[in-house]
Protein backbone atom coordinates (compact mmCIF):
# COMPACT_ATOMS: atom_id res chain seq x y z
CA UNK A 1 0.00 0.00 0.00
CA UNK A 2 2.83 2.64 1.04
CA UNK A 3 4.44 1.78 -2.38
CA UNK A 4 0.97 2.56 -4.25
CA UNK A 5 0.80 5.70 -2.37
CA UNK A 6 4.05 7.02 -2.87
CA UNK A 7 3.39 6.46 -6.47
CA UNK A 8 1.02 8.76 -6.86
CA UNK A 9 2.41 11.64 -4.79
CA UNK A 10 5.12 11.62 -6.79
CA UNK A 11 2.70 11.91 -9.75
CA UNK A 12 1.12 14.47 -7.98
CA UNK A 13 5.01 16.22 -7.37
CA UNK A 14 5.95 15.89 -11.31
CA UNK A 15 2.45 17.53 -12.14
CA UNK A 16 3.54 20.63 -9.50
CA UNK A 17 6.74 21.01 -11.12
CA UNK A 18 4.74 20.94 -14.67
CA UNK A 19 2.93 23.74 -13.66
CA UNK A 20 5.85 25.67 -12.24
CA UNK A 21 4.47 24.88 -8.90
CA UNK A 22 8.05 23.41 -7.72
CA UNK A 23 11.27 24.26 -9.38
CA UNK A 24 12.19 20.52 -9.03
CA UNK A 25 11.44 16.83 -7.09
CA UNK A 26 12.52 15.98 -3.73
CA UNK A 27 15.81 14.21 -4.10
CA UNK A 28 14.34 11.20 -2.17
CA UNK A 29 10.82 9.65 -2.40
CA UNK A 30 8.22 11.48 -0.11
CA UNK A 31 8.04 9.85 3.37
CA UNK A 32 5.16 7.65 4.30
CA UNK A 33 3.78 6.71 8.20
CA UNK A 34 1.20 5.04 9.60
CA UNK A 35 -0.66 7.92 12.43
CA UNK A 36 -0.49 6.46 15.52
CA UNK A 37 -4.34 7.31 15.71
CA UNK A 38 -6.24 5.71 13.08
CA UNK A 39 -9.00 8.38 13.53
CA UNK A 40 -6.12 10.19 11.70
CA UNK A 41 -6.39 8.49 8.54
CA UNK A 42 -4.38 4.93 7.47
CA UNK A 43 -0.93 7.01 6.12
CA UNK A 44 0.27 9.83 6.37
CA UNK A 45 2.77 12.42 4.27
CA UNK A 46 4.88 15.11 5.36
CA UNK A 47 5.99 16.12 2.00
CA UNK A 48 4.53 19.24 2.06
CA UNK A 49 5.97 20.39 4.90
CA UNK A 50 9.25 18.98 3.40
CA UNK A 51 8.94 21.27 0.06
CA UNK A 52 6.79 24.34 1.37
CA UNK A 53 10.65 26.32 1.60
CA UNK A 54 11.11 25.69 -1.67
CA UNK A 55 7.60 26.67 -3.55
CA UNK A 56 7.64 30.13 -1.49
CA UNK A 57 4.50 28.80 0.08
CA UNK A 58 3.18 27.52 3.73
CA UNK A 59 2.89 24.04 4.22
CA UNK A 60 -0.95 23.88 4.27
CA UNK A 61 -1.16 25.78 1.57
CA UNK A 62 1.52 23.18 -0.39
CA UNK A 63 -0.09 20.11 1.01
CA UNK A 64 -3.64 21.55 -0.63
CA UNK A 65 -2.13 21.77 -4.48
CA UNK A 66 -0.47 18.25 -3.98
CA UNK A 67 -4.32 16.80 -2.89
CA UNK A 68 -5.65 18.26 -5.66
CA UNK A 69 -3.20 17.11 -8.37
CA UNK A 70 -3.28 13.74 -7.23
CA UNK A 71 -4.00 11.36 -10.10
CA UNK A 72 -7.51 9.55 -10.22
CA UNK A 73 -7.42 6.20 -8.98
CA UNK A 74 -8.92 3.68 -6.30
CA UNK A 75 -6.47 3.57 -3.96
CA UNK A 76 -7.53 7.12 -1.52
CA UNK A 77 -11.05 7.32 -0.27
CA UNK A 78 -10.41 11.00 1.08
CA UNK A 79 -7.54 13.50 2.30
CA UNK A 80 -7.13 15.94 5.26
CA UNK A 81 -4.66 18.25 6.18
CA UNK A 82 -3.76 17.92 9.72
CA UNK A 83 -1.05 20.46 12.35
CA UNK A 84 0.98 22.64 10.37
CA UNK A 85 1.09 20.28 7.05
CA UNK A 86 0.73 16.95 7.17
CA UNK A 87 -1.50 15.29 4.44
CA UNK A 88 -3.11 12.12 5.77
CA UNK A 89 -4.76 9.40 3.84
CA UNK A 90 -7.62 7.58 4.10
CA UNK A 91 -7.68 4.29 2.17
CA UNK A 92 -10.55 2.94 -0.02
CA UNK A 93 -12.17 0.27 2.33
CA UNK A 94 -12.68 -2.13 -0.70
CA UNK A 95 -8.79 -1.69 -1.25
CA UNK A 96 -8.33 -2.73 2.06
CA UNK A 97 -10.68 -5.94 1.98
CA UNK A 98 -8.78 -7.26 -0.93
CA UNK A 99 -6.07 -8.54 1.10
CA UNK A 100 -7.73 -10.95 2.32
CA UNK A 101 -8.05 -12.43 -1.61
CA UNK A 102 -3.79 -12.15 -1.54
CA UNK A 103 -3.50 -14.07 1.88
CA UNK A 104 -5.77 -16.54 0.76
CA UNK A 105 -3.84 -16.82 -2.96
CA UNK A 106 -0.30 -16.33 -1.67
CA UNK A 107 -0.72 -18.85 0.93
CA UNK A 108 2.49 -19.31 3.25
CA UNK A 109 4.57 -16.66 0.66
CA UNK A 110 2.00 -14.10 1.92
CA UNK A 111 5.00 -10.99 3.38
CA UNK A 112 7.94 -12.61 1.71
CA UNK A 113 10.06 -10.96 -0.67
CA UNK A 114 13.25 -11.16 -2.68
CA UNK A 115 14.23 -8.13 -1.01
CA UNK A 116 17.79 -10.12 -0.66
CA UNK A 117 17.92 -11.52 -3.78
CA UNK A 118 19.69 -15.20 -2.83
CA UNK A 119 22.95 -13.26 -1.48
CA UNK A 120 24.72 -14.79 1.11
CA UNK A 121 24.42 -13.91 5.11
CA UNK A 122 26.02 -15.71 7.41
CA UNK A 123 23.88 -14.86 11.24
CA UNK A 124 26.43 -15.64 14.12
CA UNK A 125 24.39 -16.15 17.85
CA UNK A 126 24.75 -17.61 20.70
CA UNK A 127 28.55 -18.80 20.67
CA UNK A 128 28.53 -19.51 24.14
CA UNK A 129 32.03 -20.75 25.88
CA UNK A 130 32.06 -24.91 26.72
CA UNK A 131 32.34 -24.05 30.07
CA UNK A 132 28.95 -24.89 31.84
CA UNK A 133 24.91 -25.18 30.72
CA UNK A 134 23.74 -22.22 28.42
CA UNK A 135 22.24 -19.35 30.50
CA UNK A 136 19.37 -17.15 30.16
CA UNK A 137 21.03 -14.78 27.91
CA UNK A 138 22.41 -17.24 25.60
CA UNK A 139 18.98 -17.89 25.20
CA UNK A 140 18.22 -14.18 24.56
CA UNK A 141 20.27 -14.90 21.90
CA UNK A 142 19.24 -17.82 20.29
CA UNK A 143 15.50 -16.32 20.48
CA UNK A 144 16.59 -12.84 18.67
CA UNK A 145 19.54 -14.69 16.10
CA UNK A 146 17.68 -17.56 14.69
CA UNK A 147 14.80 -15.20 14.24
CA UNK A 148 17.14 -12.71 12.49
CA UNK A 149 17.88 -15.60 10.02
CA UNK A 150 14.38 -16.37 9.44
CA UNK A 151 13.56 -12.97 8.71
CA UNK A 152 16.60 -12.76 6.42
CA UNK A 153 15.30 -15.90 4.94
CA UNK A 154 11.82 -14.18 3.99
CA UNK A 155 13.03 -11.38 2.39
CA UNK A 156 15.03 -13.29 0.13
CA UNK A 157 18.46 -14.05 1.91
CA UNK A 158 20.74 -17.40 1.62
CA UNK A 159 21.33 -17.68 5.45
CA UNK A 160 24.26 -19.49 7.31
CA UNK A 161 23.82 -20.18 10.99
CA UNK A 162 27.26 -20.33 12.51
CA UNK A 163 28.03 -21.29 16.21
CA UNK A 164 31.55 -20.32 17.37
CA UNK A 165 32.74 -22.31 20.38
CA UNK A 166 35.60 -20.40 22.21
CA UNK A 167 37.06 -23.67 22.92
CA UNK A 168 40.88 -21.81 23.65
CA UNK A 169 42.05 -19.62 26.43
CA UNK A 170 42.12 -19.85 30.51
CA UNK A 171 38.45 -20.23 30.97
CA UNK A 172 38.94 -23.68 29.40
CA UNK A 173 42.09 -24.25 31.40
CA UNK A 174 39.82 -23.26 34.27
CA UNK A 175 37.24 -25.90 33.24
CA UNK A 176 40.00 -28.98 33.20
CA UNK A 177 41.08 -28.01 36.27
CA UNK A 178 38.03 -27.65 38.02
CA UNK A 179 36.44 -31.32 36.25
CA UNK A 180 40.18 -32.55 37.54
CA UNK A 181 39.32 -31.42 40.91
CA UNK A 182 36.31 -33.30 41.32
CA UNK A 183 38.07 -36.29 39.57
CA UNK A 184 40.09 -36.47 42.64
CA UNK A 185 37.45 -36.26 45.00
CA UNK A 186 37.22 -32.24 46.00
CA UNK A 187 35.10 -29.98 46.10
CA UNK A 188 34.60 -25.90 46.07
CA UNK A 189 35.52 -25.64 49.66
CA UNK A 190 38.61 -28.07 49.69
CA UNK A 191 42.14 -26.09 50.13
CA UNK A 192 42.98 -27.20 46.87
CA UNK A 193 40.27 -26.15 44.66
CA UNK A 194 41.05 -24.16 42.00
CA UNK A 195 40.52 -20.06 42.58
CA UNK A 196 39.18 -19.20 39.15
CA UNK A 197 37.03 -23.02 39.50
CA UNK A 198 33.49 -23.64 38.29
CA UNK A 199 31.50 -24.86 40.86
CA UNK A 200 27.97 -26.15 39.40
CA UNK A 201 26.90 -29.49 39.70
CA UNK A 202 27.80 -29.91 36.50
CA UNK A 203 31.07 -30.47 37.10
CA UNK A 204 30.57 -33.06 39.32
CA UNK A 205 28.97 -35.01 36.53
CA UNK A 206 31.41 -34.45 33.80
CA UNK A 207 33.70 -35.81 36.20
CA UNK A 208 31.76 -38.96 37.19
CA UNK A 209 31.50 -39.43 32.98
CA UNK A 210 35.07 -39.35 32.49
CA UNK A 211 35.67 -41.65 35.36
CA UNK A 212 33.48 -44.42 34.11
CA UNK A 213 35.00 -44.08 30.81
CA UNK A 214 31.65 -42.59 28.84
CA UNK A 215 31.67 -42.22 25.30
CA UNK A 216 30.59 -38.76 24.61
CA UNK A 217 29.36 -37.51 20.99
CA UNK A 218 29.32 -33.73 20.51
CA UNK A 219 28.57 -32.70 16.65
CA UNK A 220 31.75 -33.12 15.39
CA UNK A 221 33.73 -35.32 17.54
CA UNK A 222 33.46 -38.41 19.36
CA UNK A 223 35.17 -38.81 22.94
CA UNK A 224 35.87 -41.12 25.32
CA UNK A 225 36.84 -40.73 28.83
CA UNK A 226 39.80 -42.13 30.33
CA UNK A 227 39.26 -42.56 33.65
CA UNK A 228 43.04 -41.12 34.57
CA UNK A 229 42.29 -38.23 36.54
CA UNK A 230 45.75 -37.01 36.32
CA UNK A 231 45.37 -36.70 32.40
CA UNK A 232 44.41 -32.95 32.23
CA UNK A 233 44.78 -33.06 28.31
CA UNK A 234 42.39 -35.66 27.91
CA UNK A 235 39.88 -34.08 30.80
CA UNK A 236 40.25 -30.62 29.29
CA UNK A 237 39.14 -32.47 25.86
CA UNK A 238 36.37 -34.47 27.35
CA UNK A 239 34.77 -31.97 29.54
CA UNK A 240 34.65 -29.66 26.63
CA UNK A 241 32.90 -32.26 24.15
CA UNK A 242 30.73 -33.11 27.54
CA UNK A 243 29.22 -29.74 27.21
CA UNK A 244 29.33 -28.93 23.69
CA UNK A 245 26.35 -32.22 23.53
CA UNK A 246 24.66 -30.23 26.78
CA UNK A 247 24.88 -26.89 24.54
CA UNK A 248 23.69 -29.13 21.51
CA UNK A 249 20.86 -31.06 23.37
CA UNK A 250 19.87 -27.49 24.89
CA UNK A 251 19.59 -25.73 21.73
CA UNK A 252 17.73 -28.54 20.26
CA UNK A 253 15.19 -28.67 22.89
CA UNK A 254 14.99 -24.98 21.61
CA UNK A 255 14.14 -25.70 18.28
CA UNK A 256 17.79 -24.10 17.20
CA UNK A 257 19.82 -25.74 14.53
CA UNK A 258 23.51 -24.19 13.37
CA UNK A 259 24.88 -25.06 9.57
CA UNK A 260 28.15 -24.48 10.68
CA UNK A 261 29.84 -24.76 14.44
CA UNK A 262 33.69 -23.12 14.46
CA UNK A 263 36.27 -23.58 16.87
CA UNK A 264 38.23 -20.76 18.66
CA UNK A 265 40.66 -23.63 18.43
CA UNK A 266 41.67 -24.36 14.83
CA UNK A 267 42.78 -20.71 14.13
CA UNK A 268 45.39 -21.44 16.57
CA UNK A 269 45.69 -25.25 15.15
CA UNK A 270 45.92 -24.06 11.63
CA UNK A 271 48.11 -20.77 11.95
CA UNK A 272 45.59 -18.20 11.87
CA UNK A 273 45.74 -16.52 14.03
CA UNK A 274 49.92 -16.25 13.65
CA UNK A 275 49.33 -15.27 10.26
CA UNK A 276 46.37 -12.32 11.21
CA UNK A 277 49.23 -11.07 13.67
CA UNK A 278 52.02 -11.12 11.26
CA UNK A 279 49.68 -9.50 8.39
CA UNK A 280 49.00 -6.47 10.94
CA UNK A 281 52.84 -6.50 11.54
CA UNK A 282 53.78 -6.09 8.13
CA UNK A 283 51.29 -3.18 7.09
CA UNK A 284 52.65 -1.58 10.00
CA UNK A 285 49.61 -0.56 12.08
CA UNK A 286 51.74 -2.32 15.38
CA UNK A 287 54.21 -1.44 17.66
CA UNK A 288 55.72 -3.08 20.61
CA UNK A 289 55.36 -1.04 24.05
CA UNK A 290 54.89 -2.30 28.04
CA UNK A 291 57.01 -5.58 26.37
CA UNK A 292 53.61 -6.38 24.46
CA UNK A 293 52.23 -5.78 21.22
CA UNK A 294 50.15 -2.85 20.12
CA UNK A 295 47.38 -2.27 17.35
CA UNK A 296 47.31 0.89 16.45
CA UNK A 297 43.04 0.99 16.71
CA UNK A 298 43.39 4.49 16.93
CA UNK A 299 44.01 4.90 13.06
CA UNK A 300 40.58 3.09 12.93
CA UNK A 301 38.47 5.04 15.60
CA UNK A 302 39.29 3.48 18.61
CA UNK A 303 39.41 5.89 21.70
CA UNK A 304 43.12 4.13 22.50
CA UNK A 305 45.36 1.63 21.35
CA UNK A 306 44.69 -2.10 21.98
CA UNK A 307 47.13 -4.69 23.38
CA UNK A 308 47.49 -7.30 21.09
CA UNK A 309 50.18 -9.44 22.90
CA UNK A 310 50.39 -9.45 26.39
CA UNK A 311 53.99 -9.48 27.67
CA UNK A 312 53.52 -13.10 28.97
CA UNK A 313 53.04 -14.10 25.44
CA UNK A 314 49.32 -14.84 25.15
CA UNK A 315 47.32 -13.04 22.74
CA UNK A 316 44.35 -10.75 24.27
CA UNK A 317 41.03 -11.81 23.83
CA UNK A 318 40.16 -9.81 20.00
CA UNK A 319 43.13 -10.99 18.43
CA UNK A 320 41.48 -14.80 17.64
CA UNK A 321 38.23 -13.01 16.48
CA UNK A 322 39.45 -10.35 13.50
CA UNK A 323 41.57 -14.01 12.89
CA UNK A 324 37.79 -15.81 12.58
CA UNK A 325 36.35 -13.00 11.07
CA UNK A 326 38.64 -12.43 8.39
CA UNK A 327 37.92 -16.14 7.97
CA UNK A 328 34.71 -15.60 7.76
CA UNK A 329 35.08 -12.76 5.03
CA UNK A 330 37.51 -15.56 2.75
CA UNK A 331 34.74 -17.58 2.75
CA UNK A 332 32.45 -15.01 0.74
CA UNK A 333 30.24 -13.80 2.89
CA UNK A 334 29.65 -10.14 1.74
CA UNK A 335 27.23 -10.14 5.01
CA UNK A 336 27.82 -10.67 8.30
CA UNK A 337 25.80 -10.63 11.53
CA UNK A 338 26.68 -10.98 14.75
CA UNK A 339 24.27 -11.28 17.34
CA UNK A 340 26.06 -11.45 20.85
CA UNK A 341 25.52 -9.70 25.09
CA UNK A 342 25.69 -6.48 25.23
CA UNK A 343 29.03 -7.13 27.11
CA UNK A 344 30.49 -7.30 23.50
CA UNK A 345 30.06 -3.77 23.19
CA UNK A 346 34.00 -2.68 23.58
CA UNK A 347 35.02 -5.81 21.34
CA UNK A 348 33.39 -4.31 17.96
CA UNK A 349 35.52 -1.23 17.29
CA UNK A 350 39.13 -3.06 17.80
CA UNK A 351 38.05 -6.19 15.96
CA UNK A 352 36.90 -3.64 12.83
CA UNK A 353 39.76 -2.08 13.02
CA UNK A 354 41.61 -5.14 12.94
CA UNK A 355 39.83 -6.26 9.80
CA UNK A 356 40.43 -2.70 8.10
CA UNK A 357 44.20 -3.17 8.71
CA UNK A 358 44.55 -6.30 7.21
CA UNK A 359 43.78 -4.27 4.04
CA UNK A 360 42.00 -6.91 2.51
CA UNK A 361 38.84 -4.98 1.03
CA UNK A 362 36.80 -5.53 4.07
CA UNK A 363 34.44 -2.63 4.13
CA UNK A 364 34.12 -0.44 7.21
CA UNK A 365 31.21 -1.57 9.42
CA UNK A 366 31.53 -4.94 8.47
CA UNK A 367 30.44 -7.27 10.32
CA UNK A 368 27.10 -5.64 11.73
CA UNK A 369 26.14 -6.17 15.20
CA UNK A 370 22.70 -6.69 17.19
CA UNK A 371 23.50 -6.70 20.99
CA UNK A 372 21.14 -7.86 23.87
CA UNK A 373 20.71 -6.81 27.14
CA UNK A 374 20.58 -9.32 30.20
CA UNK A 375 17.77 -11.12 31.48
CA UNK A 376 16.40 -11.23 34.91
CA UNK A 377 13.96 -14.06 35.24
CA UNK A 378 10.90 -13.61 38.14
CA UNK A 379 8.82 -16.01 39.81
CA UNK A 380 6.23 -15.60 42.32
CA UNK A 381 7.15 -12.41 42.41
CA UNK A 382 10.85 -13.06 43.07
CA UNK A 383 14.03 -12.39 41.10
CA UNK A 384 15.70 -15.87 40.62
CA UNK A 385 19.17 -16.10 40.46
CA UNK A 386 20.41 -19.39 40.78
CA UNK A 387 20.13 -23.60 39.46
CA UNK A 388 20.20 -26.43 40.91
CA UNK A 389 22.17 -27.80 37.81
CA UNK A 390 24.18 -24.87 36.91
CA UNK A 391 24.28 -23.34 40.72
CA UNK A 392 25.20 -19.42 40.11
CA UNK A 393 22.63 -18.62 37.65
CA UNK A 394 19.31 -19.48 35.66
CA UNK A 395 19.78 -22.15 33.02
CA UNK A 396 17.62 -22.17 29.05
CA UNK A 397 16.87 -25.36 30.14
CA UNK A 398 15.59 -23.99 33.46
CA UNK A 399 13.28 -22.06 31.60
CA UNK A 400 12.00 -24.73 29.12
CA UNK A 401 11.44 -27.04 31.30
CA UNK A 402 9.09 -24.62 33.09
CA UNK A 403 7.29 -22.88 30.67
CA UNK A 404 7.83 -24.70 27.21
CA UNK A 405 9.78 -23.84 24.15
CA UNK A 406 7.12 -21.50 22.72
CA UNK A 407 6.84 -19.28 25.46
CA UNK A 408 10.22 -19.04 26.11
CA UNK A 409 11.09 -18.08 22.62
CA UNK A 410 8.30 -15.35 22.08
CA UNK A 411 9.29 -14.28 25.85
CA UNK A 412 13.00 -13.77 25.18
CA UNK A 413 12.40 -11.90 21.26
CA UNK A 414 9.45 -9.86 22.38
CA UNK A 415 11.11 -6.91 23.55
CA UNK A 416 14.24 -4.81 21.50
CA UNK A 417 17.31 -6.50 22.28
CA UNK A 418 18.65 -3.21 23.47
CA UNK A 419 16.15 -3.35 26.14
CA UNK A 420 16.86 -5.38 29.97
CA UNK A 421 13.90 -7.64 29.67
CA UNK A 422 12.29 -9.64 33.24
CA UNK A 423 11.08 -12.87 31.95
CA UNK A 424 8.11 -13.21 34.39
CA UNK A 425 7.38 -17.07 34.29
CA UNK A 426 4.34 -16.99 36.09
CA UNK A 427 2.87 -14.56 33.13
CA UNK A 428 4.16 -17.10 30.64
CA UNK A 429 2.69 -19.79 32.22
CA UNK A 430 -0.90 -18.16 32.78
CA UNK A 431 -3.99 -19.21 30.47
CA UNK A 432 -4.95 -15.92 29.71
CA UNK A 433 -5.14 -12.66 28.03
CA UNK A 434 -2.04 -11.44 29.76
CA UNK A 435 -0.15 -14.24 28.01
CA UNK A 436 0.68 -12.89 24.85
CA UNK A 437 1.86 -16.33 23.72
CA UNK A 438 -1.33 -18.01 24.56
CA UNK A 439 -3.70 -14.68 23.23
CA UNK A 440 -1.99 -15.08 19.45
CA UNK A 441 -2.40 -18.84 19.73
CA UNK A 442 -5.25 -19.07 21.32
CA UNK A 443 -6.06 -16.31 18.06
CA UNK A 444 -5.08 -19.46 15.69
CA UNK A 445 -6.57 -22.39 17.13
CA UNK A 446 -9.70 -19.82 17.10
CA UNK A 447 -9.59 -19.38 13.58
CA UNK A 448 -9.17 -23.42 12.62
CA UNK A 449 -11.79 -24.19 15.05
CA UNK A 450 -14.48 -21.83 12.87
CA UNK A 451 -13.16 -23.34 10.03
CA UNK A 452 -13.39 -26.51 10.96
CA UNK A 453 -16.98 -25.86 12.40
CA UNK A 454 -18.09 -24.71 9.52
CA UNK A 455 -16.91 -27.65 7.10
CA UNK A 456 -18.67 -29.84 9.55
CA UNK A 457 -21.89 -27.92 8.55
CA UNK A 458 -21.34 -27.90 5.08
CA UNK A 459 -18.69 -30.63 3.52
CA UNK A 460 -19.26 -28.72 0.41
CA UNK A 461 -17.83 -25.64 1.42
CA UNK A 462 -15.10 -23.76 -0.29
CA UNK A 463 -13.24 -21.45 1.91
CA UNK A 464 -12.48 -19.38 -1.45
CA UNK A 465 -16.06 -18.75 -2.07
CA UNK A 466 -15.73 -15.86 0.06
CA UNK A 467 -13.77 -14.19 -2.27
CA UNK A 468 -16.77 -13.00 -4.15
CA UNK A 469 -18.41 -11.20 -1.02
CA UNK A 470 -15.12 -9.01 0.35
CA UNK A 471 -17.96 -5.88 -0.21
CA UNK A 472 -19.53 -7.77 2.72
CA UNK A 473 -16.69 -6.79 5.08
CA UNK A 474 -17.39 -3.05 6.12
CA UNK A 475 -18.23 -3.19 9.94
CA UNK A 476 -15.41 -1.18 11.74
CA UNK A 477 -13.77 -4.15 13.74
CA UNK A 478 -13.96 -6.74 10.68
CA UNK A 479 -11.82 -3.70 8.71
CA UNK A 480 -9.75 -3.06 11.50
CA UNK A 481 -8.55 -6.54 10.98
CA UNK A 482 -8.25 -6.66 7.30
CA UNK A 483 -6.32 -3.62 7.55
CA UNK A 484 -3.98 -5.62 10.11
CA UNK A 485 -3.41 -7.99 7.69
CA UNK A 486 -2.38 -5.60 5.08
CA UNK A 487 0.81 -5.09 7.07
CA UNK A 488 2.19 -7.89 7.48
CA UNK A 489 4.69 -7.52 4.80
CA UNK A 490 5.46 -4.45 5.76
CA UNK A 491 6.14 -5.52 9.25
CA UNK A 492 8.53 -8.20 8.09
CA UNK A 493 10.24 -6.03 5.52
CA UNK A 494 11.05 -3.48 8.04
CA UNK A 495 11.72 -5.94 10.73
CA UNK A 496 14.24 -7.31 8.35
CA UNK A 497 15.55 -4.49 7.44
CA UNK A 498 16.23 -3.06 11.00
CA UNK A 499 17.17 -6.61 12.57
CA UNK A 500 14.65 -6.01 14.78
CA UNK A 501 12.52 -9.61 15.02
CA UNK A 502 10.47 -8.15 18.23
CA UNK A 503 8.35 -5.90 15.99
CA UNK A 504 6.72 -8.98 14.17
CA UNK A 505 6.26 -10.54 17.92
CA UNK A 506 4.41 -6.82 18.88
CA UNK A 507 2.52 -7.09 15.32
CA UNK A 508 0.96 -10.34 16.46
CA UNK A 509 0.06 -9.74 19.79
CA UNK A 510 -1.96 -6.52 17.72
CA UNK A 511 -2.91 -8.61 15.55
CA UNK A 512 -4.90 -11.10 17.59
CA UNK A 513 -6.59 -8.48 19.80
CA UNK A 514 -7.83 -7.10 16.50
CA UNK A 515 -8.83 -11.03 15.80
CA UNK A 516 -10.73 -11.49 19.21
CA UNK A 517 -12.30 -8.18 18.78
CA UNK A 518 -13.80 -9.10 15.45
CA UNK A 519 -14.73 -12.51 16.60
CA UNK A 520 -16.19 -11.06 19.56
CA UNK A 521 -18.29 -8.39 18.10
CA UNK A 522 -19.49 -10.81 15.18
CA UNK A 523 -20.79 -14.28 14.43
CA UNK A 524 -19.15 -15.71 12.00
CA UNK A 525 -21.61 -18.69 11.13
CA UNK A 526 -24.62 -16.58 10.96
CA UNK A 527 -25.93 -14.26 8.67
CA UNK A 528 -26.64 -14.28 5.26
CA UNK A 529 -24.54 -17.20 3.30
CA UNK A 530 -22.57 -14.52 1.88
CA UNK A 531 -21.63 -12.66 4.30
CA UNK A 532 -20.66 -15.41 6.45
CA UNK A 533 -18.59 -16.89 3.51
CA UNK A 534 -16.83 -13.22 3.71
CA UNK A 535 -16.14 -13.85 7.16
CA UNK A 536 -14.84 -17.21 6.56
CA UNK A 537 -12.42 -16.52 4.02
CA UNK A 538 -10.58 -13.48 6.41
CA UNK A 539 -10.68 -16.07 9.18
CA UNK A 540 -8.63 -18.68 7.18
CA UNK A 541 -6.53 -15.03 5.91
CA UNK A 542 -5.79 -14.68 9.58
CA UNK A 543 -4.73 -18.28 10.67
CA UNK A 544 -2.39 -18.01 7.51
CA UNK A 545 -0.97 -14.85 8.51
CA UNK A 546 -0.77 -15.53 12.59
CA UNK A 547 0.99 -18.50 11.49
CA UNK A 548 3.52 -17.27 9.05
CA UNK A 549 4.44 -14.75 11.49
CA UNK A 550 4.97 -17.18 14.31
CA UNK A 551 6.75 -19.46 12.43
CA UNK A 552 9.36 -16.54 12.13
CA UNK A 553 9.76 -16.58 15.80
CA UNK A 554 9.96 -20.46 15.86
CA UNK A 555 6.70 -20.45 17.67
CA UNK A 556 4.01 -23.26 17.05
CA UNK A 557 0.72 -22.17 15.94
CA UNK A 558 -1.81 -24.56 17.40
CA UNK A 559 -5.35 -25.44 15.88
CA UNK A 560 -6.79 -26.27 19.34
CA UNK A 561 -5.74 -25.74 23.03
Amino acid sequence: MKPELAALISEALEQLVSDGVLAEMPESAPQIDRPKDPSHGDLSCNIAMVMAKRAGMVPRELASQLIAALPANALIDRCDIAGPGFINFFINPGHHTEVVRTVLESGAAYGRTDTGGGRRVQVEFVSANPTGPLHVGHGRGAAIGDSLGRLLEATGWSVQREFYYNDAGQQINNLALSVQARALGKDPDHPDWPADGYQGGYIEDVASAYLSGETVQAADREITGGGDPDDLKAIRDFAVACLRREQDQDLKAFQVVFDEYFLESSLYDSGAVEETVETLQRAGHTYEGQDALWLRTTEFGDDKDRVMRKSEGGYTYFVPDVAYHHNKWQRGYERVINEQGADHHSTITRVRAGLQGLDVGIPEGWPEYVLHQMVTVMREGAEVKLSKRAGSYVTLRDLIDWVGCDATRYFLVARAPTSQLTFDVDLALARSNENPVYYIQYAHARCASVLRKAQETDLSLEINEGLAYLGRLNEAETLALVIALGRFPEVVATAAERLEPHDVANYLRDLAADFHSFYNAHKVLEGSPETMKARLALVAATQQVIASGLGLLGVSAPDAM
